[in-house]
């Protein structure tokens, strides 16, 4: 385990705002990870657990206790069941899924972040989401003070959403258990944009290589691909979720998807396009991706402050506009 200071959350998020901490631990196995945090609670400091940083809007005031730092790495194979540890990265990890000739997450390529952050936010895109392969998850329980592992219907996975999420300070994930389908071929295509790039029809297969290149690809076009380089990826990815409307709520002119009981899945993307902040649209040090109206990133300078004042404007705009609430996909954490 290796201690820091003089770290500032802005080293350690993709957006690249927030404040110094007072104790940055870095952590190298699942063992120092429980060890860590059972020592935090202990002496009662506040706690931050932080994989990849792609998914968290940090504090300007920063961390007055500790960070740690999830950098514990290994896959376990048992035929094809992956257990992957917390700090293993995403992307790296579905990179093997496809090398392996494993099915189930190759829709899931080029997103930022860690393994063990994947099952919080139940993380999807392309139509796949985590919850279709995770078999159980390995958690340590901060008010049992134990190891457990959750089942899927333990971990409550929902829309961008899990118990793990509901409940921040009770879970720590320590790793991750994946059931994938071997073959050449992924999964059945169901998302019309990738179907159309890798030239297929809904419900058909692909090559896996060939269905994680179109993604990538589809991905790096929006901005949606980490690169230092590349102002437009200083963002948390997609910033609002698609809001889950009654069908009888729906938008004129908005795309929409069924979402099972009478409901319906509407374009977060459109309604805040729509709502008068397009691509491209600047506030001060934050506003929209020059490339996707979704993504909301952060220029040199930027606060959080800034940009959840930024958000917050596009929030109550598409309310006042539409008459739909749009909910926030990155987590703003707070000691």
């Amino acid at each position: 385990m290796q201690e820091r200071r003089g770290v500032r959350l802005a080293e350690l998020t993709t957006l690249a705002v927030g404040g110094p901490i007072e104790r940055l631990l870095q952590v190298e196995s699942a063992e120092e990870l429980v060890a860590a945090v059972r020592d935090a609670d202990e002496a009662g400091r506040p706690l931050l657990v932080l994989g990849g940083g792609s998914n968290v809007i940090a504090p300007d005031e920063g961390w007055p206790g500790d960070v740690v730092l999830v950098r514990s790495r290994g896959i376990e194979r048992d035929g094809d069941v992956l257990t992957v540890q917390a700090g293993h990265d995403w992307d790296e990890l579905v990179a093997c899924t496809v090398e392996s000739r494993l099915a189930g997450m190759e829709a899931l390529s080029g997103i930022p972040g860690s393994t063990g952050a994947t099952p919080i936010q139940n993380v999807g895109a392309y139509g796949q989401e985590v919850a279709q392969t995770i078999t159980a998850v390995r958690v340590y329980d901060r008010v049992e003070k134990s190891e457990r592992t959750l089942t899927p219907a333990e971990c409550g996975f929902a829309y961008r959403d899990s118990r793990l999420k509901r409940d921040p300070a009770r879970f720590v994930v320590l790793a991750v258990t994946f059931g994938l389908h071997p073959g050449d071929e992924s999964r059945p295509v169901t998302y019309a944009e990738l179907a159309r790039t890798l030239g297929v029809g809904i419900g058909e297969r692909a090559a896996l290589a060939d269905v994680r290149d179109a993604v990538i690809g589809l991905r790096r076009g929006k901005g949606m691909v980490w690169d230092p380089t590349d102002p437009d990826s200083r963002s948390a990815g997609s910033f609002f979720t698609n809001p889950i409307v009654p069908s009888e709520k729906a938008v004129a002119g908005c795309p929409s998807w069924p979402a099972g009981d009478g409901r319906i899945k509407l374009s977060a993307a459109w309604l805040v396009q729509h709502a008068g902040f397009g691509r491209g649209t600047r506030e001060g040090h934050v506003g929209t991706s020059s490339r996707h109206s979704l993504a909301l990133t952060t220029e040199d300078g930027a606060t959080a402050d800034e940009l959840l004042a930024f958000a917050g404007r596009v929030v109550t705009t598409v309310q006042d506009r539409f008459g739909v609430t749009l909910d926030r996909e990155p987590t703003a954490v707070r000691p």
